[in-house]
């Protein structure tokens, strides 16, 4: 029994130590209790500060204002270092936490839509954008809506670093979010890495499921230097990121709507809906089910990364209000 409690006080204290670090800024007991729920982490403002407490005096936090607190070098550490069971399986409970807060109505055009977020150094984002507008321009993302900030800006719930510009693209996600919404449950297996010949989706040659990783799959393809999606953009042959899905076959008029509703609106990401049971480049899909594959959100930051431009990337990280993002083409 005291196994199971530590293990539960641990957990509290893991979800506390995240929201700390997604901050520059010092968080306070409230603030933090209100983003604990966000997270499905239910703690009282008392709590809160009983475990603020607890986790002072073990070097993990400081007290740097009256309530406010921040994340310490040791705290980082041991966030990292976070109990492995606890990791298998975060990509999957990530993508059914931003789809349960996606709720995009596309009559009104309003509501939150899941990103990614992505920090370039600030001298270079310039070049960064000249090697990702071919990209966009080819429709080898989910969307052209990002939005921009600076240092000290937010974009969702994190904040840009010092030196740094900070873009946001949207996930994939956001159909998972819609259909969601719309009644239809979406089974997200995994992301990969999408051979593409002659402008058409070929085979999947790497990948990731969500279920055994603890990693967005295409932070691992980027940082591996896995893709080629510069080659894809100008001859149509070469590797993106992306990702598959599985519906129930009923389900398929009402996704064939939300897909196009989406689309309306300058979202979306499909690339192929398949048909019943049958298999979707090279992938079988259960019975009485389809396979879906949509587009990486990353791909453009995968396109600055194959220039030299590295970033920072947070994939599947937060949600932004839609109608804080702006064309590409008007920055």
């Amino acid at each position: 029994m005291i196994g199971v409690e530590t293990q539960e006080v641990e957990r509290k204290e893991l979800s506390i130590l995240k929201i700390l670090s997604e901050s520059q800024e010092p968080l306070g007991a409230r603030v933090i209790a209100r983003r604990l729920k966000d997270h499905g982490v239910y703690l009282g403002e008392r709590a809160v500060r009983y475990h603020l407490k607890l986790m002072d005096e073990r070097g993990l936090t400081r007290l740097v204002s009256r309530d406010g607190r921040l994340i310490t070098e040791l705290g980082v550490e041991e966030l990292g270092n976070a109990l492995v069971r606890d990791k298998v399986g975060f990509a999957i409970a990530r993508i059914e936490l931003l789809a349960f807060r996606t709720d995009f109505d596309w009559k009104k055009h309003t509501g939150l839509v899941p990103v990614n977020i992505s920090f370039f150094p600030k001298g270079r984002f310039e070049r960064a954008l000249q090697a990702m507008k071919p990209v966009f321009a080819t429709g080898i993302c989910v969307s052209d809506l990002v939005a921009v900030a600076h240092e000290g800006e937010q974009l969702g719930e994190l904040i840009v670093p010092p030196g740094k510009i900070g873009l946001a693209t949207v996930c994939s996600i956001v159909m998972n979010g819609t259909l969601l919404k719309a009644g239809v449950p979406m089974d997200s297996r995994f992301g990969g890495i999408l051979q593409i010949r002659n402008h058409e989706p070929l085979r999947f040659v790497e990948l990731i499921h969500y279920a055994g990783s603890s990693l967005d799959p295409s932070e691992v393809f980027i940082r591996a230097r896995m893709t080629s999606v510069r080659d894809v953009a100008k001859t149509g042959n070469g590797k993106i990121l992306a990702n598959f899905r599985e519906i129930p076959a009923l389900c398929r008029p009402i996704a064939e709507n939300v897909v196009a509703k989406l689309k309306e609106a300058g979202l979306g990401g499909l690339m192929v809906m398949g048909n019943t049971s049958e298999p979707v480049c090279e992938i079988p899909v259960e019975l009485n089910r389809i396979g879906m594959i949509l587009i990486g959100g990353l791909n453009p930051v995968a396109a600055a990364e194959e220039a030299g431009i590295e970033a920072e990337n947070h994939g599947m990280s937060t949600v932004m209000e839609y109608q804080k993002l702006i064309s590409l083409w008007r920055l």
